[in-house]
């Protein structure tokens, strides 16, 4: 099997992750702390040019028809310059909850309307989760997909009353959405609606452990050119055996995490209703290689690492609100521990690297 991504994919995550690391950088993601509305919709508007927000849209609705495995690598880019815009969740999580209500023949002419606003730049959508229930840039959203039970609501933004949470990241402004359930703006219920709530948790982790790949990425590329960069005794501190064990340690765990969160990728798009374990997996893998990196990050970078003015606060921060996103190490855990103690789970080489390890399910 050939696991490697093709050249158009890695020509056009080059590109893009060129225009993320001129557009988002350290100081701009603090002037965004202080800006009104907390986005930069200069930057959306690019990104909507782009194409990104209808990639994983069928072509038959106005979209690019690409899976989850074309646009994994953009969002690790995200990651990697910490992103503060929910571009990442919109594409991996909204898009696709639009598009599968209206594949079941569940959805109206209020969803078809909202999914071409989207696809636009008109209209922003924001999803709730009971594993998630606070959502990132919620005061920003024009319409809601909310859970109650097994059903699933399109709400229209004021019919939702949002109660503001803080976050460790100042890059996020979190919310818990409420609302009164009414069956006009219902979109799916009972087996539907819970198929859908599990396929899109399954992509809200699946681009929460891509996002945190990359910001691990990016906490060891500042360390790297800071240890480089700062001298004691007359040499870099980089040449410092200690230092290069910590390092080295983080980028190890990187390339542990980094396939995994790709054939997760892969399991989503070719085989959504079993992606349960690929993502448990990615997840917690990617989400324990951020929390390494922020420490060790932080670590060399000595007493300053901890300061507002260290960059790598920025990074460390969003690696700590990102790992117990759309589910904490122990629900993810636990998801994993079910799929390998099921009678006659399908383990071993034949399965790990063959296609029955995605098309097969153990009874």
């Amino acid at each position: 099997m050939n696991f490697t991504f093709t050249q158009d994919q890695l020509d056009f995550q080059e590109a893009i992750a060129t225009m993320l690391k001129s557009e988002v950088t350290a100081d701009s993601i603090r002037a965004r702390w202080s800006a009104d509305g907390g986005v930069d919709d200069a930057f959306l508007k690019q990104a909507h040019d782009l194409g990104l927000n209808s990639m994983l849209v069928p072509e038959a609705l106005g979209g690019l028809g690409l899976q989850a495995a074309d646009f994994i690598l953009l969002a690790e880019a995200c990651g990697e310059v910490a992103l503060p815009e929910p571009l990442v969740e919109s594409v991996m999580t909204t898009t696709p909850l639009l598009v599968d209500i209206l594949d079941q023949g569940l959805g109206n002419s209020a969803v078809q309307r909202v999914l071409a606003g989207v696809l636009a730049g008109e209209s922003r959508v924001a999803v709730g989760h009971s594993i998630n229930p606070y959502i990132n840039y919620a005061d920003c959203a024009d319409w809601f997909v909310l859970p109650d039970g097994n059903s699933l609501y399109l709400m229209p933004r004021e019919a939702v009353t949002l109660n503001e949470k803080r976050s460790v990241d100042p890059s996020r402004r979190l919310f818990a959405a409420s609302f009164t359930p009414d069956n006009q703006y219902r979109v799916a219920d009972g087996d539907a609606g819970a198929n859908l709530q599990r396929a899109t948790l399954n992509r809200g982790a699946l681009a929460t452990a891509a996002q945190l790949v990359g910001l691990s990425k990016g906490m060891i590329a500042q360390s790297v050119q800071y240890t480089s960069d700062r001298e004691q005794f007359g040499k870099a501190i980089g040449a410092n055996q200690a230092v290069k064990h910590l390092l080295t340690d983080v980028a190890v765990q990187i390339e542990y995490a980094k396939p995994v969160t790709y054939r997760a990728a892969y399991t989503v798009g070719v085989s959504p209703t079993r992606a349960d374990f690929a993502v448990s997996h990615a997840k917690s893998a990617a989400a324990r290689t951020a929390l390494m990196a922020s420490r060790h990050c932080i670590q060399v970078h000595g007493a300053m690492g901890y300061t507002w003015e260290c960059d790598v606060q920025i990074w460390a921060k969003r690696a700590w609100a990102l790992a117990r996103e759309w589910g904490d190490e122990g629900f993810h855990n636990n998801r994993i521990h079910e799929w390998l103690l099921r009678k006659n789970a399908l383990l071993g080489p034949e399965f790990t690297f063959g296609r029955g390890s995605l098309t097969d399910v153990a009874q």
